[in-house]
């Protein structure tokens, strides 16, 4: 277990929902759900924030908090420089990049992305959820599908477009990419020094970086009801959600 490092990037700052990590989901801040959830995969975590209203609370909470001031493009890079510069003694071998607006993201889904890592070829691994072409997310260019082998469990190409496209038939599954990231030390660090590609330019996907720069990307099913909170509406959906876990 020691091996493992999961990080999550926090940033205040938000177009949509300034001060995000801080918003209430039943009474409790967003963040300390996503601290409660890495936690219960009994790897280290350390929060990585660029204010110190968030890592105030995160103090308050008990948790475990680093701090990353740097102007970054990728919630990836923000946590290599956190790697660099307070856990590169300790050995780690894989780093997870938990986002800090994924409340329902579990550590038993941790664990098994961290299995599943390790017992692959691949640089970097994620997770995908099998949908239906009937589904409206199809077409949701906010929703991010995974072009993804089940057969060996490789991830080919991530793309915002309703893909893949079937010429003969309408009712079919599509993969939606979950937004968690298993990496190898050394995959991480060759991509925060690769630049940015001209697909992940065009569709604003940091992975389709990895790929552009002959890395794999490896991705585990699962059927966990996830989703990030981008909007302030999107508290009362998490709430929902975590209300029928209740009953």
């Amino acid at each position: 277990m020691k091996d493992v490092l999961i990080l999550i990037p926090a940033r205040y700052g938000s177009s949509r929902f300034p001060g995000k990590p801080l918003a209430k989901i039943n009474n409790q801040s967003m963040i300390s759900y996503v601290i409660k959830n890495c936690e219960s995969s009994q790897f280290d975590y350390a929060v990585v924030t660029d204010d110190q209203r968030i890592e105030d609370h995160i103090n308050e909470l008990g948790g475990n908090v680093v701090r990353v001031d740097d102007d970054v493009t990728t919630g990836s890079e923000r946590i290599y420089l956190a790697y660099e510069r307070f856990f590169n003694d300790k050995n780690y071998q894989f780093i997870i990049n938990v986002q800090g607006d994924e409340p329902l993201l579990i550590g038993k889904l941790l664990k098994e992305l961290n299995l599943a890592h390790k017992q692959s070829g691949f640089d970097v691994m994620t997770a995908v959820k099998a949908r239906s072409t009937n589904e409206a997310d199809f077409k949701n260019p906010n929703v991010v599908k995974c072009i993804f082998s089940k057969e060996n469990l490789q991830a080919l190409y991530f793309t915002r477009a309703s893909s893949p496209y079937g010429r003969d038939n309408n009712d079919y599954t599509w993969y939606q990419h979950i937004g968690v990231y298993s990496y190898k030390v050394d995959a991480l660090k060759s991509f925060v020094q690769a630049k940015p590609s001209p697909l992940e330019e065009l569709e604003k996907l940091e992975q389709l970086r990895v790929l552009e720069n002959k890395m794999t990307i490896g991705a585990i099913e699962t059927d966990i009801n996830l989703f990030g909170v981008d909007t302030p509406e999107d508290i009362h959906k998490v709430e929902g959600v975590l209300s029928g876990e209740k009953k």
